[in-house]
């Protein structure tokens, strides 16, 4: 075949199976299955079925899926942003460090009785199966979001717990063996990797502020690939220099999250839209690294399946509950994320790293049962422990319609607000919301993806989203707080 023709149907045949991918997102809501554990299937079941597949390397599918990973956790920062982060930022950062240390001392325990493997190994298993992933959570919950802090807490923990599950594993590789002489540098290279990817990511958030806001582009699509090609130059940095590459995007992510800059809306959907395609390209192709064969052993599936079981009913529930008592969290919520602690494509990279060790094909086997366990079990049970939980959840509508105009300079005194259930604003008018001085306009009203006309007499609710103009000579934080929430006195 010429070789026009053969990359013509090489292209023909990605594409394709990117499309099914894509609309696999419909299935999956049907299913109630998270969509990446069907990519994961069908790439597995892909490279078993299909005579002369091409089989990527190892180093390969970890280096496609780092990339992909840098793409979702700075797509992640971006989503949760510092006002978010501030509310749970103890119960994010606990159950990130602390948390993730506990899963894989208990999870270690486990993994030794069941295996009977060494502790070196023991403890190499419990770390790649201590991440979790929340983006499988909300890929079953579909269009529903969880609102509140619990919310935040289940994306937080992600997105801190993944470098430090990933900075663990390197260090434990890096000293080869687990004895007293070892500890002192598994933890410097440990706290070495954690200070240098914050501060990475801390001072390249800044000079990346400053360049969005201060280094114009010739065309509007540019802002976004440069914003992609920073997050990818701050991991390189990080790694460069002994640090966590990931904490690094995931740390710049959140500080840029809130801030104003050009084209921040095109950035976010741009980043928005790469994070899906990268979560499908990062379990497609580790789903070639799965070897069916050994998954069906029996000193694999079965010794998998208990570990799975025990490590989400009792390990995880364990070893972070106390760390959540402080946040808060009512009883449903705290349970809730108890539960909700599910594994995804970081647990099955880490357990990559596993297959060159003696026995790794039926470690890296176990690995992706629990993963599997994870994901089929708990994860098709979440919008059940949801309802049973009563935790509060939005339904997210898709909007493909946009009304707006585009501005040279950035708007001053402008803000979009959403009136939160509970605050002042939730159930007044207009005319009688107090603290609207004079100079302050409510410009628009959204409403269920509807716009509703401004009037005196409009009833502001909760989940309306509003354009509130405000004199900058008055007070912003004054007005802001007529649209949030009440705390409750703990």
């Amino acid at each position: 075949m010429h070789d026009t023709l053969a990359f013509g149907l090489l292209v023909l045949c990605v594409a394709g199976a990117g499309l099914l991918a894509v609309q696999a997102h419909g299935l999956s809501q049907w299913l109630r299955i998270p969509a990446p554990a069907l990519f994961l299937a069908a790439a597995a079941l892909a490279a078993d079925v299909i005579p002369g597949l091409p089989d990527p390397s190892q180093q390969t599918v970890e280096r496609v899926v780092t990339l992909a990973l840098i793409v979702i956790l700075f797509d992640g920062g971006l989503h949760i942003g510092t006002r978010r982060m501030r509310t749970a930022a103890t119960a994010v950062l606990s159950l990130g460090v602390l948390g993730t240390f506990a899963t894989v001392a208990g999870a270690s325990v486990l993994v030794h009785a069941v295996l009977g493997t060494n502790w070196y190994l023991s403890v190499l298993v419990a770390t790649a199966i201590s991440p979790t992933d929340p983006a499988v959570v909300f890929s079953v919950l579909g269009r529903r979001e969880v609102q509140g802090s619990s919310g935040t807490i289940l994306e937080g923990e992600s997105g801190a717990n993944d470098p430090v599950g990933i900075a663990l594993m390197v260090a434990l590789l890096a000293a080869g063996t687990l004895s007293v002489g070892t500890l002192g540098s598994i933890a410097g290279t440990f706290a070495l990797q954690m200070l240098v990817g914050a501060v990475v990511g801390l001072l390249g958030a800044r000079l990346m502020l400053v360049v969005m806001r201060r280094v114009p582009l010739a065309a509007e699509g540019l802002y976004p690939v440069r914003t992609l090609v920073s997050a990818g130059v701050l991991f390189g940095a990080a790694t460069v220099m002994q640090g966590s590459g990931f904490l690094a995007v995931f740390v710049a992510g959140i500080l840029l999250g809130d801030e104003r800059a050009p084209f921040k809306r095109e950035i976010e959907r741009f980043h928005s839209a790469l994070a899906s395609l990268a979560e499908v390209v990062a379990f497609a192709f580790l789903g070639f690294t799965v070897d069916l064969n050994v998954l069906g052993r029996t000193d694999v599936w079965l010794p998998g399946l208990a570990i799975g079981i025990v490590l989400a009913v009792l390990i995880r529930p364990l070893a972070v509950l106390s760390l959540l008592m402080p946040a808060r969290l009512n009883g449903g919520e705290r349970a809730f994320v108890l539960f909700a602690g599910l594994k995804g494509a970081v647990p099955l990279l880490l357990g990559t790293l596993l297959l060159p060790l003696p026995g790794g094909d039926r470690l890296y086997g176990v690995v992706v049962v629990v993963v599997l366990v994870s994901v089929l079990g708990q994860g098709t049970l979440v919008p059940f422990a949801a309802k049973v939980l009563k935790v509060s959840m939005r339904t997210v509508e898709q909007e493909p319609y946009a009304l707006g105009i585009r501005l040279r300079e950035q708007p001053e005194g402008a803000h979009h607000l959403t009136v939160a259930s509970g605050a002042v604003a939730d159930g007044s008018t207009l005319a009688d919301l107090p603290g609207l001085a004079e100079g302050t306009w409510v410009s628009a009203i959204v409403r269920d993806g509807q716009l509703v006309p401004v009037r005196s007499r409009t009833e502001l609710r909760s989940g309306d989203e509003i354009l509130v103009l405000i004199d900058p000579e008055q007070s912003t934080s004054k007005v802001c707080a007529l649209f949030v929430a009440v705390q409750p006195v703990s």
